[in-house]
């Protein structure tokens, strides 16, 4: 009987081993063809946000289209109907040469956020200098104000900042009218009156930009400051002030942060301004050649603004990482890569910021430290694997290389548009910081400048970061001044 017991034992522990072995085979193989099915739908993913050149150069080809079909017509309805750009021909007729000299004033509105600088420029060759910055932000009272309220806030600040900051060049220009850079980098707040919907004339002469202008210029009279605001512009442009300071062969700029937005110069047939500025609002482009995906719909679907910004949404810090989260929520759902749960906080949009992209991107250790610390920090993961901590690593060098390789694109295409590629030097000045702080996008962008150009004209387009930092832009355009008698409009 007691040799009975035993060989049933026996049996039933090994029924139980057998068992116990089945399930684990079992466990094995879900989670292999879990992993590649992950490994599948990236993949799938990587060939539709396929950048070959063949079509970098469609994309940059039909941004010409777009370009000249936009410039070509007299109003903004009516190029909206032929193109996806708006083409707004700025205020400013002048950019710098190199050769200004002196202590100028800008001013740069982000946001809510007003950021005084003030500085000094040597001429050809000697950088920026005696820079000072104040940033001030706009009390939530004031901007619940009228809008006279709201310029009467600025000027004062102005007025304050000039007075903390006096001239301090040798030649005292204390005793006359100076004036003064004023961009704007979007998104500006809308309860300002310095709203994007301002800035949507093609003409420079928009009645609206003027009278803003003609208000600020009054009561900064008021207060008794000599300042004059010529212009408002987008903070691009100011990157391509800043860049044609440094450079006469300074021809586009580019911004790559947040938000994007390109602007150049074209040749004018006006005597008295041999070039136009050029805002190309190129956020809004859209191109049947453009690599979208279905992540790429459903971020735009539940966007604020659907069917606009579509290569906004495709190249800018702002939605760089939401691509990535959307892309992971689906990994996280199908595969259950991070668990048998989808993580909460991975259901959260624009959970993702493109800094903390750019740092699982660019992590090199071994076990890839940085992307589990992410992972944990952001989403509450906090027991990837290794093998997802890799899969997360090759997204963000998908959504990377596809948004900086278009952007090249576009780069290529301003300079096709200007007949410069074969016969001509180009320096185009890239400032944000996405493009500043995102080392292995501004590698991406450049290597696809230089595919597309081939070792014939490779060298004859030069991208480089822009000059002095945030802001600036205001200052260069204020030195860009001083070849012009000071405006009469007060």
């Amino acid at each position: 009987m007691r040799n009975a017991v035993v060989v049933a034992a026996a049996v039933g522990t090994a029924v139980a081993v057998v068992a116990a072995g089945a399930l684990i085979k079992r466990w094995k193989l879900m989670k292999e063809q879990r992993l590649k099915h992950a490994r599948n739908i990236i993949r799938r993913f990587a060939r539709e946000c396929g950048t070959p050149v063949s079509k970098l150069w469609q994309v940059a080809d039909d941004l010409v289209s777009h370009m000249k079909a936009s410039l070509a017509s007299p109003s903004l309805d009516e190029s909206s109907s032929l193109s996806t750009l708006n083409m707004i021909i700025s205020n400013v007729t002048s950019l710098p040469n190199g050769d200004e000299e002196g202590f100028f004033y800008g001013v740069n509105l982000h946001g809510t956020n007003l950021l005084f600088l003030c500085a000094r420029l040597g001429g050809k060759n000697k950088p920026i200098s005696d820079l000072q910055r104040e940033e001030v932000s706009i009390p939530p009272h004031v901007l619940a104000g009228s809008s006279m309220e709201i310029t009467d806030f600025v000027v004062t600040e102005i007025a304050n900042f000039v007075s903390s900051h006096p001239v301090i060049d040798e030649d005292d220009n204390s005793k006359r009218k100076m004036n003064l850079g004023f961009t704007l980098s979007f998104p500006v707040d809308d309860a300002l009156p310095f709203t994007g919907t301002t800035f949507q004339r093609k003409n420079s002469n928009d009645p609206v930009r003027k009278g803003l202008m003609k208000d600020l210029n009054k009561a900064l009279k008021n207060l008794g400051t000599k300042m004059h605001v010529f212009a408002l512009v987008d903070e691009t442009i100011g990157g391509l002030a800043g860049g044609r300071y440094y450079n006469r062969d300074s021809v586009a700029a580019i911004t790559l942060a947040m938000r994007t937005n390109a602007a150049y110069t074209e040749p004018s047939e006006d005597p008295n301004s041999p070039e136009l500025v050029i805002s190309m609002e190129w956020g809004n482009f859209r191109s049947p050649h453009l690599p979208l995906t279905s992540f790429d719909t459903r971020l735009d679907s539940e966007s604020s603004n659907p069917g606009s910004g579509v290569f906004e949404k495709l190249i800018s810090g702002m939605y760089l990482g939401e691509i990535v989260r959307l892309v992971l929520l689906k990994l996280a759902h199908e595969t259950a890569l991070f668990g048998s749960k989808v993580p909460p906080k991975l259901m959260i949009p624009y959970g993702l910021s493109s800094p903390d992209m750019a740092a699982m991107h660019q992590d090199t250790s071994e076990d890839r430290e940085v992307v589990g610390e992410k992972l944990n920090e952001i989403f509450g993961i906090n027991n990837s694997s290794l093998v997802a901590r890799e899969l997360v690593a090759e997204v963000c060098d998908i959504v990377t290389e596809r948004g900086a390789r278009l952007a090249g694109a576009g780069i290529v295409g301003i300079i096709k548009k200007l007949d410069r590629i074969e016969n001509r030097k180009s320096v185009v000045t890239v400032e944000g910081g996405l493009y500043e702080h995102y080392r292995i996008f501004r590698n991406y962008l450049h290597s696809s400048v230089w595919q597309m150009l081939g070792k014939d004209f490779s060298d004859n387009v030069i991208v480089e970061h822009s000059h002095g930092g945030t802001g600036t832009g205001a200052l260069f355009l204020a030195a860009a001044q001083t070849h012009k008698p000071p405006s009469l409009d007060s």
